[in-house]
This record gives structure tokens, C-alpha cells and sequence, in this order.
């Protein structure tokens, strides 16, 4: 391995990991409330967010739809209140996803 390294052949690697095992264990769709017109605003703010996965606008009570992710709940805590800390979003519900499963 080394020779082929230095020889420029191998130029990196690649790490597969077990399905299951996640970075970022804790999932969660948190439904966003915006004021007015300032949804473009927000949604500018969260897509520079590491933590937020995807992004949906919605009809209905909540205009936003923000599936978040986090390696730990200590820091899904701080994660939340950065979020609703946003200027514009006046309120926020967030459930955590338990498990998955196929439809």
C-alpha cells in the first residue's frame, strides 16, 4: 500500500460505514410559523445551517417544513434555539423521529 502511495497510484480513500450507523443520530422535522413576507429571508439563513438537512416550504398553519439533524441531543438543544432565534420565525414545533420504516 505504501509503495503504491508513493507512487502516486493510490491517490485516497474511502470510508463505508455499517447502514445504521450514523454521524448524526438524531433526526427531527420542525415546523416553522414566519411573519409577513420574511420567509425568503429565513430560508436564506437556514441553507447556510450545517445541521439543516432539507428544506420545504408548506401551506396551512406552518410555511416551513425543516428536517434537522445532530449528532447529539446536547447539541439538537443549541441547534433548536439557533433556529428559533431567527429574526422572523414566531413559532416553531419539533418532533424528534423515533425510527423509520419502509412504506
Amino acid at each position: 500500500m505504501e509503495a503504491l502511495e508513493s507512487e502516486g497510484v493510490i491517490t485516497g480513500y474511502t470510508v463505508k460505514v455499517k447502514p445504521g450507523v450514523e454521524q448524526n443520530k438524531i433526526r427531527a422535522w420542525m415546523n416553522v410559523a414566519v411573519e409577513g413576507t420574511k420567509a425568503k429571508a429565513i430560508l436564506q439563513q437556514l441553507r447556510g445551517d450545517p445541521a439543516v438537512y432539507t428544506l420545504h416550504t408548506t401551506n396551512g398553519k406552518w410555511n416551513l417544513l425543516v428536517e434537522l439533524r445532530s449528532d447529539s441531543l446536547e447539541n439538537f438543544d443549541r441547534i433548536l434555539g439557533r433556529v428559533r432565534r431567527i429574526e422572523g420565525i414566531y413559532s416553531t414545533e419539533t418532533s424528534i423521529l423515533l425510527s423509520t420504516h419502509k412504506a
